[in-house]
């Protein structure tokens, strides 16, 4: 729950009303004059690269010691996603990508429901392979308009364990767009991906 708590906490943070409207495409029996706007937008992204240096392999532990480009040591535990462990050797290159970000879509109440969802994907090397893999996870949190203050250009985001948020607008022209009710979906992505090559000819 604290997770939760702190992916809606980031949105207001951040601002809600940072954002762009776009219209909603409309279904195939209503005219396209009926569609209502959709307020949506990017709260932040981020992506973080660093080679680092492998300086132990345990094969049995799976655990595997690396350094960093600014000579700090960390030790990582290679999991069952991470094939071919034995191929690493001392010396070898890792290349590691983080990336995050954090998005939000304003929807109205017969879009959706409020709730928690969490979808995850790993890719790995195949046999043969340098070891590699890529794991990707998002978390949907969908809460509830629960009140609007447009003289104080806030809103009032209910989370599914029913926490209560307080977002300050950053655009507080946006309020117009939305009611008390809508659906606020928030989805907070996060990757990370690992690729061993081999360490350079000295």
């Amino acid at each position: 729950m604290k997770r939760i708590s702190a992916i809606v906490g980031a949105v207001g943070l951040l601002g809600l009303a940072a954002c762009t409207t776009r219209g909603a495409s409309p279904p195939d029996s209503a005219p396209a004059a009926a569609a209502t706007p959709i307020v949506s937008g990017t709260v932040g992204e981020s992506a973080v690269q660093a080679t680092a240096t492998v300086e132990a392999v345990d094969q049995t532990t799976r655990m595997v010691t690396l350094k960093g480009p600014e000579g700090n040591e960390f030790t990582v535990h290679a999991g069952d996603q991470v094939k071919n462990l034995a191929q690493v050797k001392k010396g070898d290159l890792v290349q590691v990508t983080y990336y995050e970000s954090l998005a939000y879509e304003v929807k109205k109440p017969h879009q959706g429901a409020p709730g928690v969802s969490v979808a995850e994907d790993v890719a790995t090397a195949k046999p043969g392979e340098k070891p590699a893999a890529v794991g990707a996870r998002a978390i949907v949190v969908t809460t509830t308009i629960q009140a609007l203050d447009k003289k104080k250009g806030t809103v009032t985001l209910k989370a599914p364990d029913g926490t209560l948020t307080i977002i300050k607008a950053r655009n507080p022209a946006n309020l117009d767009k939305v009611a008390v009710g809508d659906l606020v979906e928030i989805t907070y992505t996060e990757a990370l991906a690992i690729g061993v090559e081999p360490a350079p000819k000295k």
